[in-house]
């Protein structure tokens, strides 16, 4: 069964005093809780990480049906190499019932535009690896492994 294609009214929105009530509601599958952090942690590091974050709330017309966070341009593992500066996803979460619609897709080119707006090559992301786990979604999108491990999820890279 192949997936419908996005609506054309997919946007992405800044989260706002208006709509964080409704972001920190959104809920994916129980079995993926284990996988991906709630919207509420994510804000929080938003605001620890303040610039190197970039939250947005993904709308299908009015109804909000993700989260997803990128990073920018944020050191990788410094004790190792200080000039290894990445950007990717940090956080995609679709609401249990907006999943299969093409919604995760749409974000993740989303986070691609931005990249390659800011002129940055590569789109990073980490995944817990295991049967429930999203690798499968990021690899069919192109994601490769790279090989390497953080915070003993699965690292994926793709050109922008």
């Amino acid at each position: 069964m192949s997936t419908p294609p996005p609506s054309t009214s997919l946007r992405l929105e800044p989260v706002t005093p208006a709509n964080v009530d409704a972001a920190l509601a959104l809920r994916v599958h129980p079995h993926q809780e284990h996988n991906v952090a709630p919207v509420a942690r994510s804000l929080a590091e938003a605001y620890a990480f303040g610039e190197a974050a970039w939250p947005r709330l993904v709308f299908d017309g009015d109804e909000l049906v993700g989260f997803l966070m990128a990073f920018l341009d944020i050191p990788w593992n410094e004790e190792k190499d200080p000039d290894d500066r990445r950007s990717g996803l940090w956080r995609l979460n679709i609401s249990a019932d907006a999943q299969g619609k093409g919604y995760g897709r749409f974000a993740v080119e989303a986070v691609r535009e931005e990249l390659r707006r800011r002129g940055t090559p590569r789109l990073y992301v980490t995944w817990h690896p295991g049967e429930n786990g999203p690798g499968a979604f990021y690899e069919r999108l192109g994601f490769r492994t790279t090989g390497e491990l953080s915070g003993g999820q699965t690292v994926g890279v793709l050109d922008v």
